[in-house]
């Protein structure tokens, strides 16, 4: 099974965009799925609901530090290739999709409120939108980590 495969199994299982994509790279890269799945649920749905940052874009953000990401003092080369994976990633997240901001996406739906939950439920947003970004992030970070 690909890893956008393994993510978007991850999706539809009722698990949020960013633990779909964090956990579908975390075993390789040391840490247990079970943890990765722990620590991305804040980041669903553009950081706990806030609608920022596309919690598949934060998932595959954290996938990239958990592999490349400084951790010894004066490592500065691990940071910098971090950051200027991250900064790859992001180009190409919104080459295919126009931004990474999670209510662009969903065209200004607020999933904070009963309101816009209601329209993301009614308009198909998490089979139409964002499971295609949930595989647009694992495909991307599948191939920035070869």
């Amino acid at each position: 099974m690909s890893k956008a495969d393994d993510a978007v199994s991850c999706f539809s299982r009722g698990f949020n965009c960013s633990q779909a994509v964090f956990s579908a790279f975390s075993e390789e890269n040391g840490m247990s799925r079970e943890d990765a799945l722990k620590v991305a649920c804040a980041f669903g749905a553009g950081m706990g609901r806030m609608g920022a940052t596309c919690g598949a874009v934060t998932g595959a953000f954290m996938a990239l530090g958990l592999k490349y990401g400084k951790y010894k003092e004066g490592d500065e080369a691990a940071k910098e290739k971090t950051y200027a994976l991250v900064n790859e990633f992001a180009k190409r997240f919104k080459a295919r999709n126009g931004t990474i901001v999670c209510k662009e996406l969903l065209e200004g739906c607020d999933l904070a409120t009963s309101e816009g939950a209601k329209t993301f439920k009614e308009q198909g947003f998490h089979a139409k939108r964002c499971t295609k970004y949930v595989r647009d992030a694992a495909e991307i970070l599948e191939d920035l980590m070869k």
